[in-house]
């Protein structure tokens, strides 16, 4: 037996209100398929478990990224830095795909997929788990390899802004 829960539209705005204050890492998640490269801007990102290193990704399910990582098993997670706004614009859709890796300096790794170089820091992982829920799928990647720069500072998105992190006072 399945349950299904469908909530009143008052929880689904009430949620919607809650989520955009909710500040969020900005990151460019990245995959290769056959040769061809693609990524997008992703803030659905946190970390699963440390024994063994892993995080989760959520993609929404009629992205062609979603697809990417469904057939093959490595993506990376580039955490942008606070000076590479310009590049998350571009990811989301406001650069045509073919041109969104253009105007900055990547690196391929051993796995098949691209890094950022100047990146506050990046992940390699591998897919282990899909899992499908709602409009969006929860992908689990095994870290094969993870950067970070000490120096940067991430960019973060918040309210349909971007904003920076500072340490508290």
């Amino acid at each position: 037996m399945t349950l299904t829960v469908v909530p009143d539209e008052t929880v689904g705005t009430s949620f919607r209100a809650m989520m955009r204050k909710f500040p969020a890492t900005v990151t460019v998640v990245t995959g290769c398929n056959d040769g061809a490269d693609h990524g997008m801007t992703v803030t659905a990102v946190t970390s699963v478990s440390m024994e063994p290193p892993a995080l989760v990704v959520c993609l929404n399910n009629r992205t062609y990224l979603h697809e990417m990582v469904l057939c093959q098993p490595n993506f990376a997670v580039n955490v942008l830095a606070q000076e590479q706004r310009p590049l998350s614009d571009a990811f989301s859709g406001k650069v045509a795909p073919e041109d969104r890796f253009r105007p900055a300096e990547w690196e391929r790794h051993a796995s098949g997929v691209l890094m950022l170089a100047g990146a506050h820091a990046r992940v390699v992982c591998r897919r282990v788990a899909a899992v499908p829920y709602g409009t969006h799928t929860l992908f689990i990647g095994q870290v094969i390899d993870a950067f970070v720069d000490d120096v940067t500072r991430p960019l973060l998105y918040e309210d349909a802004r971007y904003c920076i992190s500072q340490p508290a006072a």
